[in-house]
């Protein structure tokens, strides 16, 4: 089992950049397959990025494909979303998943993550 905390949410200006950050507990995060997903007011949470274990495999959305990076440090049991070039369409809570698996390429299907954050909030300016 895994506990995940959020962190670097913000309100920022359309052309900006924030780092969000997943903090895992326990001394098997090399073992999830990390994703962030996001909810917009009144809309679904929706896929944004995934990692695979090792960091060597990752999926974008493509509305965010060329913006933002994900990433993890698995010696510091984190995992990372870097916005750039953010937009107003881009404001929604942001929340980091996780779930255990071996295979290469990770899933961007909502429902395969088993563990969640309690999200942070992003806020773009226009």
């Amino acid at each position: 089992q895994v506990q995940l905390v959020e962190s670097g949410g913000g309100l920022v200006q359309a052309g900006g950049s924030l780092r969000l950050s997943c903090a895992a507990s326990g001394r098997t995060f090399s073992s999830y397959v990390v994703g962030w997903f996001r909810q917009a007011p009144g809309k679904e949470r929706e896929f944004v990025a995934t990692i695979n274990r090792s960091g060597g495999r990752t999926r974008y959305a493509d509305s965010v494909k060329g913006r933002f990076t994900i990433s993890r440090d698995n010696d510091k049991n984190t995992g990372y979303l870097q916005m750039n070039s953010l937009k107003p369409e881009d404001t929604a809570v942001y929340y980091c998943a996780a779930y255990a698996s071996g295979s290469y390429l990770p899933t961007t299907r909502r429902d395969a993550y088993d563990y969640w954050g309690q999200g942070t909030q992003v806020t773009v300016s226009s």
